[in-house]
Parts: structure tokens; sequence; C-alpha cells
């Protein structure tokens, strides 16, 4: 039996992973609210290889098709990144540091746009989801297969408890992050939009029905507490940007979440004191956690088929 610690996104994946191969696996979940509540739901390796190591991106790389295959939600609609006319510098900084785009008249993707922006990259391999609803759905696939919820494991340790494992592993480190949910309905968008700023760039993706999820935020941070009115300011001040209309936006939610992240942002697998580690997703958990949850299932399988 595989008792895998946190109903995060990662331990939903490894569960989901082990239990399709017929694994013995159990989800041990304390109730809490784990980082990736908060996530945008973006699976855009491409765009993300802008920043991340390039592991991340070969991680990411397959991530929409693995959704795909489980969640009925992900929307295969491609990412624009757009930039104001003083920041252009920005939009070819992007361009030179990601690939997998072309660019494009941002109107003939988003009508909305027309007017607003010129130019736009376009990646249109990427995708994206509503990351509660793809959660709630590995949940429910969980138990569809006879995968159990408990509070007290019963056997091998497979920890996915994001920060709450620094008592194991002692160099995660939190890096906060900052949300907003709102409702526009005079807004009209498809697809993530990701707004280039020196400042505070950011992004916006469609979660259907007129709401959008903002956010970009990235702190060195152990705070927990609810989320900045400076953060709120300029999340609020790049929609505007984006779209006048979400000056008219009624704020659904706001939230803030710690991300486990390692020295190095490079997410990996562990073990140490007799537990298997998957962890330091930093802000890349919806993309990369299929990956190494595929991994680590590969390899116990292999174990056992060697040794019986």
């Amino acid at each position: 039996m595989y008792s895998v610690l946190g109903a995060g996104v990662t331990g939903l994946c490894v569960a989901t992973a082990l239990s399709e191969r017929g694994l013995p696996v159990e989800l041990v979940d304390d109730g809490g609210i784990p980082a990736s509540h908060w996530a945008g739901g973006m699976l855009a390796p491409m765009c993300e290889g802008e920043s991340a190591p390039p592991e991340v991106a070969r991680m990411g790389k397959h991530a929409a098709d693995w959704w795909s295959a489980r969640f009925e939600g992900v929307a295969w609609r491609g990412t624009l990144v757009v930039a104001p006319p003083r920041d252009q510098a920005e939009l070819l900084r992007f361009s030179r540091a990601t690939r997998g785009h072309h660019t494009v008249d941002p109107a003939e993707y988003e009508a909305d746009l027309q007017g607003r922006f010129t130019r736009a990259l376009y990646f249109p391999e990427e995708a994206h989801m509503d990351p509660r609803s793809a959660m709630s759905c590995l949940h429910a696939r969980l138990a569809e297969r006879g995968v159990v919820t408990v509070e007290r494991p019963k056997g091998q340790l497979i920890d996915c408890r994001g920060l709450a494992a620094r008592d194991q592993l002692p160099d995660l480190r939190a890096v906060r992050g900052e949300m907003l949910l709102v409702r526009a309905p005079d807004v009209h968008l498809s697809r993530t939009v990701r707004l280039l700023h020196p400042r505070f760039p950011c992004y916006v993706v469609p979660r259907g029905d007129g709401l959008y999820m903002i956010g970009a935020t990235m702190i060195e941070s152990d705070d927990a507490g609810p989320i900045s009115a400076r953060a709120l300011v300029e999340m609020l001040s790049a929609a505007y940007a984006l779209h006048p209309a979400f000056a008219e936006a009624q704020v659904i939610e706001t939230g803030a979440g710690l991300r486990p992240s390692f020295p190095d942002n490079i997410p990996c697998i562990r073990e140490t004191c007799g537990r298997i580690h998957v962890n330091g997703m930093y802000r890349h958990g919806f993309l990369t956690s299929p990956y190494l949850a595929e991994s680590l299932a590969d390899r116990l399988s292999n174990e056992i088929k060697h040794a019986s």
C-alpha cells in the first residue's frame, strides 16, 4: 500500500498515476487548503520558459495532454502575450526568451483587444483550465477507482505536502502568490492573455460565465495572510490596462498561497528518512506534477515487477 500525503495537485496526480497502474494507494488529506487552490490553471510550458529553468518546460511539454485525458475542461486556445505601446521592448525580450510562438494581430484572436494592442505573441500549443474543477475531477475519479481518503497512513509514505514538508526538506522555501477572481460580463476573452510590464506583469485567465482569474505576484515571503493592498491595486491596474471594462468588474474572491520551492526552482522526486517526496513545484504545479507523477509510478511499477 502506498500512502500519498497531501491532496493538492501533486498528491492527486501521484495518486492518479499509481491507481491507473493498479498499485494499491490511499490518499491522506489533512483538510487544509493547498497552494494549488489559488493557481491560475495555465498549461503554458512555452511561456513559462521565459523565466523558468529548461527542465520545467520539458516536464510540462505534455501536461495539457495528460489533463485532457482525465478532465473535460481543458481549453486548447493557446496564449496571447501583449504589451502596451510604451513597453514594446518587453514584448521583444519575451519573444527572444521563448519559442513556439509567432507574431499576430491580437484582434484576430480576441476581438475585445481591437484597437488596444497592435502586436502580440501567440503560443498556439498552450491551454488553460479551471484548476479547482480539475482537482475535484481527479478526486472523484480516484473515489470511483476505490481509492479512499484517510486521516492516518498505513503504507509506504509518498509525501506531497508542499510547504508542510519542510520538517523533512529543510531547503524548501515559500514563494507567495496572490490572485483575484472577478466577474466582468463586458469583457469577452476566450484564452489566457498575458500583459507584459516592467514592474507588474499579469495574466488574465477566463473561467467562463464572465469570470476571470487575475494573477502574477511572486514574493519571497512566508506570510500566508490575505492579499496586500498593493498587489490588489497593481493587478487591477494591469487588468484595466488590458481592457477598461475591468474597471466595472465585481471582485468575487481574493486570495494568497505559499508555493513550495527548492533553491533552483526545479521540482523533483527525493527520498529521505524512509519516505518518497514529490515537491518543489514553485509556480508550476499543474504543469509539472503529471510528469513527476508518471515518472514515479513507472519506477514503482518496475520495482514491483522485478521483485516478483
